[in-house]
């Protein structure tokens, strides 16, 4: 994520900056009573006599002083929409969602698939099926089992239609997953009939797609108390082509998904409690009481906008972690670099407009940290909005954007132009892509060939963007940068953050043009090109896009078992989008965060979450001797 998901070019809303502590109370003074007893022995006549003495002293206990409370304190920008694993798609949801839950399977800081909450996992034959055993023993952070019931939920829930998730279309290898997730009420037919059309799909995932055993991977789980039992640790998925799939001979029939094994380590797949879930409704997410899950930390309170609190879950199979980390909400950067610079916060996210004051400032110059990223950001053409249903339209604004510029003058060089859709140093990146790089000739003779003709028979075109000074200044210099190389009058459209995030989910909603990208979730130009491209995809889902021909060769290549074959599919697939300019690629991002000295034990990886080390959280550490003195 991995990723995501959606990397929005930053939004600004000020909110107040705290600073947290930890005091540790003066040691009492203690009053001891000792009793003793003194024997005395004196002979009279032959009898012995004892007495006791009681005396009373005073002790003082030396002063132990408490232990520093270990905090990782990081701004981390907005509040999240959804903090749902079902429901969720931004980077900052699954930053969250990942202190909280764990997968069956996990990326290390290799990014190569590793168990999480599975023991072990096996393929049939052809891919076709995927059998996963459980961890015997596993425990919520309450100390509740975790089965593979509970697995059999969160999937299934991602699948069905009354979720509604953003990230639904990714499990839909799974048999019946699709068309249970498309359904949709008919209006020609009852309620009552639509309700049984609606089961009868949800059985074929539920009998046929995902199945539940005890661990001796035969006996199925009993239906009554299913969540209680703890010996219910195996679950089997199987795969296949949908019913009405395009390739006749294909539809129905057992699919190959070789890449599945990582997609359950997608949050997706999380388990969160499907008795929490309707008790706390709508708005179960934000409140700790509900949000009970199986990952390295617990979320020990929750303010919304304010602040969240995670702690290390003394119920988590894997290493423990030793540092508290806390989540602030403070959306203005200017704002949070200053409280960092107070020492108000341990991390924040560097960015390009602090970069020169941070590089001329020898102490916090040691404290930037910026390495490769995982995303590659684009501005965004809706297809089904004029004046880009037409290509020509498409192109002369990519050929009209100055992306070197951008990067210089707006990134500050915190980031690397790109004419393509997969990064550097991701399987698929296509290190030879040169079209549709800047060329302000060639972009007007575009637009002459165009429908349009020319710059005055265009229609009024908006820019639209989430509104904060910083980003306000940014998407001024895009509206320039047409005006000089194009000669098109662009309007701005602000928009508050959320206003922002709810229009570009939604197809009808979707501004004409705007910035907005993706990144990985796993090594894997299938989470490229068939989660973002394919039809029914986040590519139709924003912007209207839908390539048939795109589709055939993902979906030959989704199931392809040969590296190289594969490859090559997914090669052509790439080629194919980009030939078609349904966006214009802008820049590949770079972490880049300001780090406190005293936070120690993290590694770097390309897909963090929110704060470097976020893929291994449990390695972090404060070294509380460097901490400024109050």
């Amino acid at each position: 994520m991995s990723s995501k998901k959606w990397s929005v070019v930053a939004g600004i809303i000020v909110v107040l900056s705290m600073v947290l502590s930890a005091c540790a109370a003066p040691a009492p003074q203690v009053i001891e009573k000792v009793v003793t007893q003194v024997v005395t022995q004196e002979k009279v006549v032959e009898k012995v006599v004892t007495q006791v003495v009681t005396q009373e002293k005073v002790v003082v206990a030396t002063a132990v002083p408490s232990p520093v409370r270990k905090v990782l304190r990081v701004n981390t920008g907005p509040y999240p929409d959804v903090i749902d694993p079902q429901k969720s798609s931004f980077v900052s949801e699954i930053g969250h969602l990942a202190m909280i839950y764990e997968g069956l399977t996990k990326l290390n800081e290799k990014l190569e698939t590793v168990p999480g909450a599975a023991e072990k996992w096996a393929f049939n034959a052809d891919t076709s099926e995927l059998t996963f055993n459980l961890k015997p023993g596993l425990k919520y952070s309450d100390g509740t089992p975790l089965n593979a019931a509970r697995f059999k939920y969160s999937i299934m829930r991602n699948s069905d239609p009354a979720t509604a998730g953003e990230y639904a279309q990714i499990t839909d290898e799974i048999k019946g997953a699709a068309a249970w997730r498309s359904f949709a009420d008919d209006p020609k037919r009852s309620k009552d009939d639509n309700a049984k059309a609606n089961d009868a799909l949800r059985k074929v995932v539920d009998t046929e797609g995902i199945t539940i055993f005890k661990s001796d991977g035969k006996t199925p789980c009993d239906a009554k108390d299913t969540y209680k039992d703890a010996d219910c640790t195996v679950l089997k998925l199987k795969f296949a082509y949908p019913d009405d799939y395009e390739v006749k001979e294909l539809a129905g029939k057992p699919k190959p998904a070789p890449y599945f094994p990582t997609v359950m380590s997608l949050w997706v797949t999380y388990p969160a409690k499907e008795e929490n879930i309707s008790e706390g409704k709508d708005i179960w997410w934000a409140s700790s009481k509900y949000q009970i899950g199986n990952g390295p930390y617990i979320l020990k309170s929750s303010e919304p906008f304010v602040k969240s609190v995670f702690a290390p879950n003394p119920n988590y199979w894997g290493d423990k972690g030793k540092a508290d980390i806390e989540y602030s909400y403070i959306t203005d950067s200017a704002v949070a670099f200053e409280a960092y610079k107070n020492n108000e916060f341990d991390v924040v996210p560097l960015a390009a407009e602090d970069l020169k004051a941070v590089q001329a400032d020898a102490t916090l110059k040691d404290q930037a940290k910026i390495y490769p990223g995982s995303c590659t950001l684009a501005v965004m053409f809706h297809q089904l909005k004029e004046p880009f249903t037409d290509p020509k339209v498409r192109q002369a604004f990519a050929q009209s954007f100055d992306r070197e510029g951008w990067v210089k003058d707006v990134l500050q060089g915190l980031g690397s132009p790109t004419l393509t859709w997969i990064p550097p140093g991701y399987p698929g990146y296509d290190k030879d892509e040169k079209r549709w790089g800047f060329d302000p000739e060639a972009a007007k003779k575009a637009l002459a060939e165009s429908k349009y003709g020319s710059v005055d028979k265009l229609p009024p075109i908006k820019l639209t963007f989430s509104d904060t000074p910083r980003n306000r200044a940014r998407n001024e210099w895009l509206a320039a940068n047409w005006k000089k190389n194009l000669g098109v009058d662009l309007t701005l459209e602000p928009v508050d953050r959320t206003t922002y995030t709810a229009l570009t989910e939604d197809i009808k909603t979707a501004p004409q043009t705007y910035i907005l990208g993706w990144c990985a979730d796993y090594p894997d130009p299938q989470n490229w090109l068939s989660a973002y491209w394919k039809t029914g995809g986040f590519g139709e889902q924003r912007i209207g896009y839908s390539n048939k021909d795109l589709d055939k060769l993902v979906d030959q290549a989704d199931a392809e078992p040969d590296p190289a074959k594969r490859a090559k599919l997914y090669d052509d697939a790439q080629k194919l989008l980009i030939a078609g300019v349904p966006v214009a690629m802008a820049y590949n991002n770079v972490n880049a965060y300001m780090v406190k000295p005293w936070v120690t034990g993290y590694k770097t990886y390309p897909q963090e979450h929110l704060f470097p080390g976020s893929v291994a959280p449990w390695t972090i550490d404060i070294d509380t001797t460097k901490l400024p003195k109050k």
